[in-house]
């Protein structure tokens, strides 16, 4: 038991050691790395020095007369500058004076144009109001109109019914009489009946004769 137990902590050192000797390892070729990525580092600085002292040695090589180029060169850029910012300058003023002149103007159009069209509108307003009280008196005026014609038709509907009544009760008077006249007729009623013969012999018929002949003498 003492022994396994001897094996296992000697077997843990072992492993720590080796982990060790690793992680030296690591950190060795890290140095290693370090150490090549400064001295490319350092090159890298001396060779851009080397350069920017190449460069400032040749700026300070310019001979005067490349200088004084320079410098007319760039005075007549500035003098162009000067005579465009100048010209737009003058065009600006110019069209500002047009801008505010028009400004102007129409400032005044409009209130001109406001004024004439609040004046119409005022006009209309009082024409609409004079056309709402002129249709509200055609309106009760035609009411009234309305209610006459409306009478004056009830009234002469009455009228029509009552001819046409009046003619239809002819009719039927027309009628009865024409029935009861042919009833009559029939009957041999009232003025329509024949007489009556008187009983006796023919004596008594020319001795009536005979009277009646008298009477006319």
């Amino acid at each position: 038991m003492l022994q396994r137990q001897i094996m296992n902590i000697k077997t843990e050192r072992e492993e720590e050691i080796q982990q060790r000797d690793e992680m030296i390892a690591h950190l060795k070729d890290q140095l290693q790395e370090m150490k090549a990525k400064t001295n490319m580092e350092g090159k890298y600085v001396q060779k851009d020095a080397e350069v920017t002292v190449q460069q400032t040695q040749k700026h300070c090589f310019l001979t005067d007369k490349q200088l004084k180029e320079e410098i007319d060169r760039y005075k007549k850029m500035i003098d162009e500058e000067v005579r465009v910012n100048q010209e737009i300058e003058q065009y600006l003023k110019t069209h500002q004076l047009e801008l505010d002149q028009r400004v102007e103007f129409w400032m005044e159009k409009y209130d001109k144009d406001v004024e004439a069209k609040t004046h119409e509108l005022d006009v209309l307003k009082a024409s609409k109001a004079n056309d709402l009280a002129r249709l509200q008196e055609l309106t009760k005026l035609y009411g009234n109109y309305e209610h006459v014609v409306v009478e004056d038709r009830i009234e002469k509907e009455k009228e029509r019914r009552k001819r046409e009544q009046e003619e239809e009760e002819l009719k039927s008077i027309i009628s009865v009489q024409s029935w009861w006249r042919g009833v009559m007729v029939r009957k041999q009623l009232g003025p329509y009946s024949k007489k009556k013969k008187k009983k006796g012999g023919k004596k008594g018929k020319k001795g009536s004769g005979k009277k009646k002949g008298k009477k006319k003498k």
